[in-house]
């Protein structure tokens, strides 16, 4: 079942998603410079199961590029806003790089509305971050994209995945959807809105948001991980320390995969997910719940 595109109005900005199928809903949250088209692959297998919902992002895809705030707590209240428009109450919210911190920070800020939580390659989780990513942080990037994302170099895809090779990027997957994902930013909005995003959450030394102080908060929400061991972008051992930290989490490492591995191993990624779905019970959360687990490992000095 594919997925069909919609569009709506959302505080005057134009919001675009994808969604298929019925049941329990399913969110699928996108990485930076990337859309919900990413999720093309998936999205019939799982709505055989599943009512998903994929959207853009502002400031990325088809959705409106205002300027604005890019922060993961603006992500999260504007996924908020889209589910609450479309009548989803309670939804298991999935996230991938980018779209993983977006999905940490809407559990944080609205758990009652989260029955699951699923990480892939997700951001957030750690300092280390690829130097191709860094450098996008830097003062001048925004004079340096243009001339990346011209169209006279749009269709240079050979030579462009030689200088991502040196960098450390796979041949394949990984080298394909970055490619696609700094093109995608020929249009000037499109620049703006990724400047603005990277730098809420980059900067030269690697990732400045992190949610490790606060995943114990996770520990009553079905949490899966899922990460490529060949991940070059964000290093796996983000992912064995977040399953560290989230008591109870599912850790699922992909050997033969990269940043994508839904792309890199759709069957075993959409298996995997499936039966998770199926084995874990929705979370009861709330904020009163949360904050008894905040006062509880709170450490109160007296002077």
């Amino acid at each position: 079942m594919n997925a069909q595109v919609h569009e709506l109005n959302l505080h005057g900005h134009t919001v675009s998603y994808r969604s298929a199928g019925a049941g329990p809903v399913l969110v699928l949250l996108h990485g930076i410079a990337a859309s919900s088209a990413t999720w093309d692959a998936v999205i019939p297998h799982l709505a055989e199961h599943f009512a998903v919902i994929a959207p853009d992002l502002l400031g990325h895809g088809e959705s409106a590029k205002p300027i604005g705030d890019y922060s993961l707590g603006e992500y999260a209240s504007g996924l908020r806003d889209l589910l609450t428009v479309l009548g989803h109450r309670h939804v298991t919210v999935l996230g991938h790089s980018l779209g993983g911190g977006v999905a940490m920070q809407f559990t944080y800020q609205f758990p009652d509305m989260c029955d699951r939580l699923v990480l892939v390659s997700s951001g957030g989780l750690g300092r280390e971050l690829h130097p191709l990513l860094r450098l996008a942080a830097l003062p001048g990037a925004e004079w340096v994209l243009p001339w990346l994302c011209s169209p006279g170099l749009r269709g240079v895809v050979d030579g462009a995945g030689r200088l991502l090779g040196r960098v450390g990027l796979r041949s394949g997957t990984d080298l394909r959807e970055m490619w696609r994902g700094y093109v995608s930013l020929f249009e000037a909005d499109a620049r703006q809105a990724f400047i603005h995003t990277v730098r809420t959450v980059i900067d030269i030394g690697g990732q400045r948001a992190t949610a490790l102080n606060r995943l114990y908060l996770a520990s009553e929400l079905p949490t899966l991980i899922v990460w490529g061991q060949n991940d070059p972008l964000i290093p796996v051992k983000h992912a064995y320390a977040a399953h560290q930290a989230i008591h109870g989490s599912r850790l699922e490492i992909f050997s033969d995969a990269g940043h994508f591995p839904y792309l890199d191993s759709t069957t075993r990624f959409v298996s995997t997910l499936v039966d998770f779905m199926r084995s874990t019970q929705p979370a009861k959360l709330d904020a009163f719940v949360l904050s008894e687990m905040v006062r509880k490992h709170g450490d109160v000095a007296s002077r």
